[in-house]
């Protein structure tokens, strides 16, 4: 037996530069790795084929699981024969633009290369993974990566200097799907500085990286679910640096210099009863798993 973790992401920065004519988005991204993780193990089976087995989470345990379907896609793509069970334990909020899936389906992509001894090198796993999701090329590796492309082309950027995060996923589901199709892509009001924040990154100057974070889905997705600017406002009003929704949300972070202040945030969120789930983490330093 062997084990995984897979750890949650959150955008430091998100810009979508335009809608392709394949129907996919240019994205140019600042991706960041937290403290937040689920736990995969898996074990050799005489039985061939995939079996999954899930605790934590509602969730289906069969071959439309991106679980399922990136053990399946390795295995075939390596001639495989043999069987494996998987289990998984949930604690990354679902559909909270946290990346929890693409994170599980990157564990299991590197649980069956070691089980397995299969060889595969970081980039050849990244070129399956983006076969299956375009944030499981990043989620192989995590740490702090410029994301550009559709997700596929990653540029490793310096750590963030350490600090404290507050973590809230409301009380909704939000569909990435529905965001990016109603992103008005060619007529957004503002585009992150992306570059700038790579350099404070650069700098270990973390003013300059709060100061810049920006996220053009909020223009979907604020005006579908007004929480999130609440939660957002809440956040920033007790001390948080700057607050943030990840990816296509619902998920909203906020940078805090102290523990205290996250601590602080988090209580008062909870108390409101505001999110669902609710975390006071760090960032992830470097290569996440020694790929």
């Amino acid at each position: 037996m062997i084990r995984e973790k897979a750890y949650a992401k959150i955008n430091l920065g998100l810009d979508v530069l335009r809608r392709r004519a394949d129907g996919y988005h240019e994205v140019k991204m600042i991706m960041q790795t937290v403290d937040i993780c689920d736990d995969l193990t898996f074990e050799k089976s005489a039985e061939p084929g995939v079996r999954l087995e899930i605790a934590g989470a509602d969730l289906p345990a069969d071959g439309d699981n991106l679980v399922c379907r990136a053990a399946a896609l390795i295995m075939e793509t390596a001639k495989m024969s043999e069987g494996v069970r998987i289990t998984l334990q949930k604690r990354i909020p679902i559909a909270a633009g946290m990346a929890g899936g693409s994170a599980d389906a990157a564990a299991a992509l590197r649980g069956l290369n070691r089980l397995f001894a299969l060889g595969y090198s970081v980039q050849e796993l990244r070129e399956l993974g983006v076969k299956l999701g375009a944030d499981i090329p990043y989620c192989i590796t995590g740490g702090t990566m410029l994301s550009e492309g559709i997700g596929e082309i990653l540029t490793p950027l310096s750590q963030p200097p350490a600090c404290h995060l507050v973590v809230a996923k409301s009380n909704l589901d939000v569909s990435t799907a529905f965001v990016y199709g109603n992103l008005k892509a060619e007529s957004l009001p503002y585009h992150p500085d992306i570059d700038g924040m790579a350099e404070a990154l650069a700098q270990g100057n973390l003013k300059g990286i709060t100061d810049r974070m920006g996220n053009v889905l909020e223009t979907v997705t604020e005006k579908a679910y007004p929480v999130i600017a609440e939660l957002k406002g809440q956040m920033r009003e007790l001390g948080a640096e700057n607050a943030l929704m990840s990816g296509s949300g619902p998920t909203v972070f906020g940078i805090c210099t102290e523990k205290e202040t996250a601590d602080r945030i988090a209580a008062a969120i909870r108390e409101k009863e505001a999110a669902c789930a609710v975390f006071v983490t760090t960032f992830c330093k470097g290569d996440c798993y020694g790929t």
